[in-house]
C-alpha cells in the first residue's frame, strides 16, 4: 500500500518556474511507476510526464519535455517535477499517481494510488 501526497504549488507569473513534490509511505516504492496528472477547469484530467522505477523519465509532448523535468530519490520516496517557463495554460490541479507496473501508462487508467492534488496557477 502507497500513500502519496504533493506539495510544491502556488501561484507563480508567466515564464517562472515551481518544483512539485509527490512524496510517498510505504512499501515498495522504489520498483512503481510514478506520473503526473493535470486537470484544468473543465477538461478532463490529462498525463504530464511520468517515470519508470529506474528513473526514464516520458512526457506527454516534446513541448513539455523541453520546459518540465521529471526525477525521483528513492532515497526519499519522492518524486519531483520541475516546471520552467510556466505559461497560463499549464494552470491547474497537479495530481501524483502511482501503479505498480514498469510500464508508464499515459492515461489515468491502472493507476490505483492518487494524491490530493496540489494547485498550480499561471498569471499572465
Amino acid at each position: 500500500q502507497v500513500q502519496l501526497a504533493e506539495s510544491g504549488g502556488g501561484l507563480v507569473q508567466a515564464g517562472g518556474s515551481l518544483r512539485l513534490s509527490c512524496a510517498a509511505s510505504g512499501r515498495g516504492f522504489s520498483v512503481i511507476t510514478v506520473s503526473w496528472f493535470r486537470q484544468a477547469p473543465g477538461k478532463e484530467r490529462e498525463f504530464v510526464a511520468g517515470i519508470s522505477w529506474n528513473g526514464i523519465g516520458i512526457y506527454s509532448s516534446d513541448s513539455m519535455k523541453g520546459r518540465f523535468t521529471i526525477s525521483r530519490d528513492n532515497a526519499k520516496n519522492t518524486v519531483y517535477l520541475r516546471m520552467n517557463t510556466l505559461k497560463p495554460e499549464d494552470t491547474a490541479v497537479y495530481y501524483c499517481a502511482a501503479r505498480t507496473s514498469i510500464v508508464v501508462g499515459q492515461t489515468p487508467v491502472g493507476y490505483g494510488y492518487w494524491g490530493q492534488g496540489t494547485q498550480v496557477t499561471v498569471s499572465s
